[in-house]
């Protein structure tokens, strides 16, 4: 990918705390180039998902630059951004007797004929399926299906393949791959699931404790540089990548539990102290 220098994201200096609650994201500062696929990485409860919504225009923030596409997607949810969370298959509606057909009529899918006939034949839907009949497999094909039939400048997606098949999803990654470089879309997108990717992002953004620890290309990343040649010398099967962050994610762990014994073990001196 040719970096033209463009950021389709841009926040600096993000915080966020839900009312009432823990601050979840501290200082954020990120650019995201035009045509990146930039895999959003962390532990549980990092905040991939928070930072994600903010992106897509869903919660507001105060006193920071959060722009996507140009504009402050809260203020003006800018032509070309798609966001594709885990709300979607949850909502009641989308488990009413109703056949996809109908799904695509009210979401425009007859305006983009091409684009909706390649997506239907990729992630294998039946337009006759009947929305309370599916199973949650199908039901998040259907959720891709609609939120990918018009096309994006912009897309985030939060977790939307864990219910793929291995096969559905590797087709998934081609298509969205064959967007980024022949239409220079961009990409944003948090998964657990490292197979098969090690060669499909362009970028990796690591958020750890509600800070963003790296983003850069992955070319750029002396730590995956130096696995990705132990594997080709090793002949691993598994992923650079996986391995990677399955370090980080390990480093992160024990401090957090180092944390937290030191936290209870001060607690109970204090306590000792006082009696």
């Amino acid at each position: 990918m040719t970096d033209s220098g463009a950021s389709v994201i841009e926040v600096t200096g993000l915080n966020y705390a839900y009312k009432g609650g823990m601050p979840v994201l501290f200082d954020v500062n990120m650019k995201m180039p035009k045509g990146a696929r930039c895999l959003l990485v962390g532990a549980n409860g990092t905040g991939k998902s928070t930072l994600l919504r903010i992106l897509a225009g869903k919660k507001l923030v105060h006193s920071t630059k959060c722009e996507v596409l140009g504009h402050d997607p809260f203020q003006s949810t800018p032509n070309g951004l798609t966001y594709l969370g885990s709300e979607w298959a949850n909502n009641p509606i989308t488990r009413q007797d109703m056949r996809v057909t109908q799904l695509i009529r009210s979401s425009g899918g007859n305006e983009h004929r091409e684009r909706r006939d390649r997506l239907l034949d990729i992630l294998d839907i039946n337009p006759n399926w009947r929305m309370h009949e599916v199973s949650d497999g199908e039901r998040r094909r259907v959720q891709l299906l609609l939120g990918l039939m018009k096309p994006f400048d912009c897309l985030l997606l939060d977790e939307v393949t864990v219910d793929l098949d291995v096969l559905v999803r590797s087709d998934l990654l081609n298509y969205l791959k064959r967007e980024t470089e022949e239409r220079g879309a961009s990409i944003l997108y948090a998964t657990h699931i490292f197979d098969g990717i090690g060669d499909w992002c362009t970028h990796l953004c690591h958020l750890s404790n509600g800070h963003v620890r790296l983003l850069k290309p992955v070319d750029d990343i002396e730590e995956l540089v130096v696995l990705r040649a132990e594997h080709r010398n090793a002949g691993y099967g598994e992923s650079a990548l996986l391995r990677l962050v399955e370090q980080w994610l390990r480093e992160e762990f024990e401090q957090r539990k180092k944390a937290r014994w030191t936290k209870i073990i001060d607690e109970d001196q204090r306590n000792l102290y006082l009696t």
